[in-house]
């Protein structure tokens, strides 16, 4: 494998949002969410990253609540993007040739917009009864960070998110994980983040949910060497912080364990 040749890249800022949902209520999770981005947003920021299905809670629901591309929560990411001038990432449900996706949006203040649609299906709770799955992974780049884009139960599965010849500097994971399950959680990201030799972020949310689910956030940064950048457990919270692109150089360096990984292919 060749060396990666690195050139300058600025510090990125992240904003993530552990939010309380509303179960199955889109018109008050959007007005609630932008409510409390206009309090909490205090800073410039380049990316806002909301939970998994933001505008709905995780409901199986997909008939009742699914949106076209051009539906009203799609208006609101881009009224909210162009607002804070940033990106804003989250996932909905999508109803697109009669079916329905947990689809991830990636919105940019001009209403340009990539997605990425949820991979793997958590068969426990019916998701691969109610949704399509994806077939694509997605590399997005910002301010010349490539941002790999994945959603809740994928993180359970390392080969779907292997960073293949540092392909990608960030791993962006939304998520509605259940606290029953959060020691999962709370090892699998810093695995994650090794073992890829990447940052990960993962945003959770908070609150029980329409099926008295509770969920406690533990939405966190993780960085390179699996140090914590960001961690919150169980309040909601909206909180920017920075991470460096030439930490992330350095480790890579310092320890060029990628470049003796498996090479293999997805089938």
């Amino acid at each position: 494998m060749e060396t990666p040749v690195y050139t300058q890249i600025e510090n990125l800022k992240v904003t993530v949002f552990q939010a309380y949902l509303f179960w199955e209520n889109i018109e008050k999770n959007l007005i609630n969410l932008a409510l409390r981005l206009s309090m909490g947003v205090r800073e410039k920021t380049d990316l806002i990253v909301l939970p998994e299905m933001f505008n709905s809670g995780f409901s199986m629901n997909a008939a009742a609540l699914a949106e076209e591309m051009n539906g009203p929560t799609m208006q609101w990411m881009h009224k909210m993007s162009n607002l804070y001038n940033c990106v804003i990432a989250g996932s909905l449900i999508i109803k697109e040739d009669g079916k329905y996706y947990n689809r991830l949006i990636w919105m940019e203040p001009d209403g340009k917009h990539q997605h990425y649609d949820k991979h793997h299906l958590f068969g426990l709770g019916e998701e691969d009864e109610n949704f399509s799955a994806g077939k694509e992974q997605l590399i997005v780049e910002l301010k010349g960070w490539k941002i790999r884009l994945a959603i809740c139960y994928d993180l359970r599965f390392p080969v779907w998110l292997r960073n293949k010849n540092e392909e990608y500097d960030i791993l962006l994971l939304i998520a509605s994980w259940p606290d029953k399950r959060s020691s999962h959680w709370r090892a699998l990201i810093p695995a994650r983040a090794i073992e890829n030799q990447s940052y990960v972020i993962g945003v959770n949310r908070v609150g029980h949910d329409g099926n008295q689910i509770y969920h406690s956030g533990h939405s966190m940064c993780i960085d390179p060497y699996g140090s914590t950048v960001y961690y919150k457990p169980e309040d909601e919270d909206l909180y920017t912080f920075s991470i460096n692109y030439e930490e992330l150089v350095k480790i890579r360096r310092q320890f060029p364990f990628l470049k003796d990984a498996d090479k293999f292919v997805i089938q």
